[in-house]
């Protein structure tokens, strides 16, 4: 469904002093800084911030970072030399300590804050002030912005210390949400979805934080120690790292005339964001009206992909609010997600979710965030009732564009060239009542098997006579389904098998694949994690045998309803 480009070229950053020749701070020398920030940055204190698109920070380093990996794909793609990732220079930096950064880079980050909106509904009381005023980058601090290969790119350090909006963390991401993350980003890179990258990840051999976490064994919901994890700090780099909740924060302002430049400082984000993620496609010199409308359209028509695309591959998002929808219509924010195992449409890995952020209720939780998205813009329109109207349109006709997503890449997973709806209501019923792993069903399914045998190694148990009997009239209905699309398209079934395992991965990034690396990674292995790395970021590859009895099988039962395994109730 999506091409998957190599993207790698020419080597051409080889010390960060070739790195800072590049730097090009987009976001804080255009927008506004926060009047009461402090002039050197060291503004660690929950405070509320009342105007302003950011806060100057510095970051916080780490004590005695140690190297543990970095994305050897996307450095390519930078054109950066791998030797880079572990040089004094880089480590350090990236590390959290900026102080000595070779000019024009500054040593001095910015943290931004967001309003929180919980499935198309408002929120203030998390903010500490219960004001909204308070809620942003409790732990992320960006400290450089980039012009590489004529691609701009922020950096993102993710556990990079206290911000204002820490309210009253410590800032400190741990080594084993830090490795879940690196992972996924390049994963899912790798599996041709929109999303953050992964750049580097370095732990400290020293520092640790104490965190509520599960004991080994635990089928708690909730996590029943607290243990002390090496902190850690990944780096997460984009076009820009807006979310629909930062573009709320400033539509909320206006609507409510909270300051007097509350309406300049929402145009000025607006802008900045076309700037960033859409002047590809939306000319400047449009009249502003215009630019909005167009900022929606390409923006539904990103996030509708972006949705359809996880289903695709089995993601689930687990806490989709508003502060973790990218205004670019990327993945990003990689807390309490999941990859789906043994199929269940309300599969859910994080406790505090619901069932409004499941598996397939993504959707229409992606819907309640566009709406936000749109509330924001709307005191842009103040004046214009005819823009209004075609905003509100544009917001209507969500439910319809994602339809015609889903349906698309349903029609691709199954190989059809038009969607049939009762195959798909079957098989969705049948995968649920049979417990099917999702992954190595179309993966298998993409083999055009003629009978229900092959695939009766998907199934997590062993299924009933009359399902099996469902089974062979579903395969049966399917395989004469492939016959006429196959004739329809004049397509051999050898291209329809290959079509089908470009749309359905063979791997995909399993919990339970990336608990021993996280947990060896703590006893200083870092092996396995690469080892990963490398499995993952070929993830429709027909890889070693090794390989596939490794990672192409059914979860061990004795994994099932985990704490901190198959479920979460933080992500720190």
């Amino acid at each position: 469904m999506i091409d998957r480009p190599t993207n790698e070229t020419e080597t051409t950053v080889t010390s960060l002093d070739d790195l800072a020749k590049l730097a090009n701070y987009s976001l804080i020398d255009t927008l506004t800084p926060d009047p009461d920030s402090t002039d050197n940055g060291a503004d660690y204190t929950p405070r509320q911030v009342f105007s302003g698109h950011y806060v100057p920070v510095n970051p916080t380093p780490i004590s005695d970072p140690e190297y543990v990996t970095h994305s050897s794909t996307f450095f390519h793609q930078l054109g950066f030399a791998d030797s880079m990732a572990q040089s004094n220079g880089f480590m350090r930096m990236f590390s959290g300590d900026t102080s000595q950064v070779p000019t024009p880079m500054r040593n001095m980050g910015w943290a931004t804050g967001y309003a929180l909106s919980i499935y198309g509904n408002e929120y203030y009381q998390q903010c500490p002030f219960g004001t909204g005023n308070g809620y942003g980058d409790g732990r992320a601090v960006s400290v450089l912005e980039a012009v590489i290969q004529n691609k701009r790119w922020e950096m993102q350090l993710k556990g990079g210390g206290r911000t204002p909006y820490c309210r009253g963390a410590d800032g400190r991401a741990v080594l084993r949400s830090s490795v879940r993350e690196f992972l996924a980003q390049e994963h899912m890179h790798a599996l041709g979805i929109p999303t953050s990258r992964s750049l580097s990840l370095y732990v400290s051999k020293t520092e640790k934080v104490r965190r509520p976490w599960y004991s080994e064994g635990s089928h708690s919901q909730d996590p029943d120690i607290m243990v002390y994890d090496p902190v850690a700090i990944s780096t997460r780099v984009a076009p820009s790292f807006i979310r629909v909740g930062q573009l709320e924060l400033f539509g909320r302002r206006a609507r409510k005339q909270e300051h007097p430049k509350a309406l300049q400082e929402l145009e000025m984000i607006v802008l900045h964001l076309i700037d960033r993620e859409y002047a590809d496609v939306i000319d400047r010199s449009l009249p502003l009206s215009e630019r909005i409308l167009l900022l929606a359209t390409e923006f539904r028509d990103r996030l509708t992909s972006l949705v359809a695309n996880w289903i695709r591959v089995g993601y689930c998002q687990g806490n989709f609010n508003s502060d973790n929808c990218a205004a670019g219509g990327f993945t990003i924010d990689y807390g309490p997600f999941g990859f789906c195992g043994r199929f269940d449409p309300q599969f859910q890995p994080w406790t505090g979710g619901g069932q409004h952020f499941s598996f397939l209720h993504q959707p229409d939780a992606a819907e309640r965030n566009f709406h936000m998205f749109c509330v924001a813009l709307a005191p842009l329109f103040q004046t214009d009732p005819e823009a209004i109207e075609q905003l509100s349109e544009i917001r209507n006709g969500f439910a319809e564009e994602m339809t015609n997503k889903m349906e698309a890449m349903w029609s691709a997973k199954l190989g059809l060239s038009t969607f049939d709806p009762k195959l798909v209501k079957a098989l969705l019923t049948l995968m649920t009542q049979s417990q099917v792993d999702y992954t190595l069903f179309f993966r298998e399914l993409s083999g055009l098997p003629s009978s229900i045998e092959p695939l009766t190694k998907c199934f997590y148990q062993a299924p009933s006579n009359e399902l099996m009997k469902r089974w062979e009239d579903w395969v049966s209905q399917w395989n004469s389904a492939i016959d006429s699309a196959n004739t329809a398209l004049s397509r051999s079934q050898e291209n329809c098998m290959q079509q089908m395992k470009q749309v359905n991965p063979k791997y995909t990034l399993q919990e339970w694949f990336v608990q021993p690396a996280y947990q060896q990674a703590a006893e200083g292995s870092y092996e396995l994690i690469r080892e990963l790395q490398e499995v993952m970021t070929q993830p429709y590859a027909e890889q070693s045998k090794e390989v596939e009895e490794k990672y192409y099988r059914l979860r061990p039962s004795e994994l099932n309803n985990l704490g901190g395994l198959s479920h979460y109730s933080c992500s720190s």
